[in-house]
């Protein structure tokens, strides 16, 4: 079992933390801030997406941590920490094999700011150098293409489309598979660094 520590994680603009209780409230704010946008994309982020959603969400997220099968953080600004900017989250598809993957969303009035190449970045460092996981995959629903452009940025490898499935809002989407091996990681190792701004250090004691 992996013995992941829950000290929060930085990069050069952000902060990642594990969810805490009280988040409930600022991420509600956010979710609703942006729904418009996740609605299309997110089969959770429902229009009436209120405080029991975000409170049973994170309920669900500090067991999965404790149980080891999920790794969520909140994502906040290093220079203004009590605000929600979005969620990131790493878990293993197979332990077995050691593959993994990556979730995230961001605010809308915080898109176009590099924030989830950034924080997506130093995921990566969390799945590769900590969990030590092989393969890393990211699942893009079919037509966001703002979150493509995040998979390109950080060198994964397009690797298919998987058809119809999930249903959003009574429509079925298809997810397109986009691929990272460690030694591709390795390889772009400086790309990595120089998009989160420092590895030594970067998990708070």
């Amino acid at each position: 079992m992996d013995d992941l520590s829950t000290a929060p994680r930085f990069s050069h603009r952000f902060m990642m933390r594990p969810f805490r209780r009280r988040d409930a409230d600022d991420m509600t704010e956010a979710v609703q801030a942006s729904q418009t946008e996740l609605n299309e994309w997110l089969p959770w982020a429902h229009l009436d997406y209120a405080k029991g959603d975000a409170t049973n969400y994170i309920r669900d997220s500090i067991k999965s941590w404790r149980e080891e099968r999920a790794y969520d953080w909140a994502i906040r600004r290093l220079d203004d920490p009590d605000r929600h900017i979005g969620n990131i989250s790493v878990w293993f598809v197979s332990r077995s094999f050691k593959t993994g993957e990556i979730g995230y969303w961001v605010r809308t009035d915080e898109t176009t700011r590099g924030v989830a190449t950034e924080v997506a970045a130093r995921a990566l460092q969390i799945a590769f150098e900590e969990l030590k996981m092989h393969r890393v995959i990211l699942r893009i629903a079919v037509g966001n293409r703002a979150s493509e452009r995040v998979a390109e940025k950080l060198g994964f490898f397009r690797e298919g489309v998987l058809r119809q499935e999930i249903k959003v809002r009574g429509k079925w989407l298809d997810h397109s598979v986009w691929g990272l091996l460690e030694h591709e990681y390795r390889k772009n190792f400086d790309l990595y660094r120089g998009l989160v701004g420092f590895v030594e250090g970067a998990v708070e004691k």
